[in-house]
């Protein structure tokens, strides 16, 4: 990344939200709860099929049927549509990983603008970060559902860059998934890789400008440079 960042993108699901209790919500209605990762694997694996095509469609809806097809083949102690729901309204029930918080005061507080792209719902994120006491530090929520292109397609990230009013290789993403690393940088943006569970980056993918595996790590990362 030759620019010091001034905008700072999140992404949300996983990055920001933790997701693990998704699986108690499969096992609330009958289904194994490891079938959660599975879920959310293949939901993330049609979003991204539609977008090589050319074609979009909101995370919801992926995500609603893609657990009709594997809850359909479980035994469930409710009806379908009420498995479905019930998993689907988990989302918005979700909380923030233990560092968040803290760690974007932080980079606020450093003169960093903090806006999140998402492949979800910017409703799910006004309640996650309303209720975690964080939403005024972010100036916006952005979702590829306004981008028609999900990420790690170019157009996304490029509709942040619109919505924000900088160049691409002003802004730095922020995400736990090598494959939205590899999309961002290959837009132009820089990146940090938010390596939460202890693996090892992807050799195929572009690398990283920065590893962090808080966020409270992030100030620290871009100190020399600090904020335009």
């Amino acid at each position: 990344m030759n620019n010091a960042p001034s905008v700072i993108v999140f992404d949300v699901n996983e990055t920001l939200s933790d997701m693990s209790p998704m699986g108690a919500r499969f096992a609330d209605v009958g289904a194994p709860a490891p079938l959660a990762k599975l879920w959310f694997a293949a939901l993330l694996r049609d979003g991204f099929a539609l977008a090589a095509a050319g074609d979009s469609a909101r995370f919801a809806d992926i995500g609603a049927e893609v657990l009709r097809g594997l809850l359909g083949r479980t035994a469930l102690d409710r009806d379908l549509d009420g498995a479905v729901e019930h998993v689907m309204s988990g989302m918005a029930a979700l909380g923030l990983h233990p560092d968040v918080a803290d760690g974007v005061r932080t980079l606020k507080s450093a003169g960093y603008r903090l806006v999140t792209l998402t492949n979800g719902s910017p409703q799910v994120a006004e309640k996650l970060f309303a209720t975690a006491g964080i939403r005024e530090d972010f100036d916006l929520l952005l979702s590829v559902e306004d981008a028609q292109a999900w990420k790690p397609a170019r157009a996304s990230y490029e509709h942040a860059a619109l919505a924000c009013g900088v160049a691409p290789d002003q802004m730095l993403l922020v995400a736990v998934h090598p494959w939205d690393i590899h999309g961002a940088s290959r837009a132009g943006l820089g990146t940090a890789w938010l390596n939460r569970s202890g693996e090892t980056y992807p050799a195929y993918f572009r690398a990283p400008d920065h590893t962090i595996t808080g966020l409270g790590g992030l100030t620290r990362a871009l100190a020399p440079a600090g904020p335009v």
